[in-house]
């Protein structure tokens, strides 16, 4: 059973909604969000990264920020940048990218229903990276960012959804920098709004898309206020985070690819007579850089040439959901074996590129600081549900979402 609650949101002042929404903020470095904020003193990375109105020198996880970033988030609500709806609401949100939409409702998850596995997750978070967003939204008391939850779709959830926005006017409809479309409508029917909440609780899990260590900092928050406060009933604001919950079949995940420092010292000649051993290769004959348009190829890019790899049977292990997966693969039958990339989390060897920045990028990196490049096949949802259902991880970087969700368009106050 699915525990998703309406809330208080404090969300943008219509006319000023395109000048805040702002990127998450870990897809940026902090140059980066200097820049994308430069002149725009609404933008929400004042808050979600408040260390660009500090000095450089100022490191971007102290206090010191975190404090700003508090003190930026009052500011944008006295100044009525930011406006809280006096009621508990749910938000409907629709991306639109290169003609595909995607529509989520916006809402609040219960904190148990992650420490119950209701909420199922498919990477391993690592608390050093958890303890920034945790300062950020301790600081903040409040959820700056949501979450990205998928769910399987559900017919009498999307009717009423479909509903609502096919029959009410959005409250924002904007177009960002990157050609990403942006509405948002609330929902403030009492009815609607209690066949939803009861619809979601026969919805029997729901699962992180991207976002594990946003809701790992989320649910940590919500128990150090417990801590803190022993006789707290469980209705608290605290006990619940942000998210944006998507139907499964709405959902696009993109590649995720790999770049290699080097061949580890072997010869071009030698690496790809190894590579043949499990791979059947192939030179790439047609134009341009070589996309997996299947599940077991993949595309290689050494030496100024793309190559066509396509796993061998005997590699393949259809029984395993982790060992299946076109990542397992190329890990356990190449990347280790053959380049050294025992643990491609802390291998500084390695790098990975979203299949947003294109293949072309693949290239870029090799002719500049890299040796080698693989493209990959992307997983399915359904691939991914079932590793979260078994309660197993996928490996690291294996799931590219698009669009990213925008900051600052929603924010769950804490208390």
């Amino acid at each position: 059973m699915a525990i998703v609650k309406p809330f208080k949101g404090v969300r943008p002042n219509p006319s000023v909604a395109h000048k805040v929404a702002a990127l998450p903020y870990d897809v940026m470095n902090r140059e980066e969000a200097k820049k994308m904020a430069q002149g725009n003193p609404q933008s929400f990375l004042h808050v979600s990264r408040a260390e660009i109105d500090l000095d450089d020198d100022v490191s971007p996880y102290g206090d010191v920020v975190y404090q700003k970033a508090a003190e930026n988030l009052k500011d944008m609500m006295k100044q009525g940048v930011l406006i809280q709806d006096e009621a508990p609401k749910y938000y409907i949100y629709r991306q639109i990218m290169d003609g595909r939409g995607q529509t989520g409702l916006v809402a609040c998850a219960s904190i148990d229903e992650y420490l119950n596995d209701v909420i199922k997750k498919h990477e391993f978070t690592r608390p050093v990276k958890e303890v920034d967003r945790i300062n950020n939204f301790d600081f903040c008391n409040a959820n700056t960012e949501p979450v990205f939850f998928a769910y399987r779709a559900q017919k009498e959830i999307n009717k009423i959804i479909k509903a609502w926005t096919d029959g009410n006017e959005p409250v924002y409809d904007f177009t960002s920098e990157d050609d990403i479309g942006h509405i948002l409508w609330v929902v403030d029917d009492l009815e609607k709004i209690d066949a939803l909440e009861k619809l979601f609780k026969d919805v029997p899990y729901l699962y992180i898309a991207d976002g594990h260590h946003r809701t790992a900092s989320a649910v940590k928050v919500g128990l150090k206020r417990r801590e803190a406060n022993p006789d707290y009933t469980g209705d608290e604001a605290y006990n619940f985070m942000m998210t944006v919950i998507f139907p499964d079949d709405e959902l696009l995940i993109m590649d995720y690819n790999r770049v290699v420092q080097d061949l580890n010292g072997l010869e071009t000649d030698e690496f790809l007579e190894k590579v043949a051993k499990a791979f059947h290769v192939q030179k790439w004959q047609g134009e341009g850089p070589y996309k997996p348009e299947a599940r077991h190829d993949f595309g290689m890019y050494l030496e100024n040439k793309w190559y066509k790899l396509t796993a061998k049977n005997e590699v393949i292990n259809e029984d395993d959901d982790t060992e299946r997966l076109d990542v397992s693969i190329l890990q356990k039958n190449l990347l280790n074996p053959l380049l050294g990339i025992e643990d491609p989390r802390t291998d500084k060897r390695i790098d990975f590129v979203g299949g947003i920045r294109g293949l072309k990028e693949l290239e870029k990196r090799v002719k500049h600081d890299m040796k080698i490049a693989f493209s990959l096949y992307p997983p399915s949802m359904d691939e991914l549900f079932a590793i979260a259902d078994i309660g197993q991880v996928m490996p690291p970087k294996s799931t590219w979402f698009e669009p990213k969700l925008r900051s600052g368009l929603f924010v769950h106050l804490l208390g």
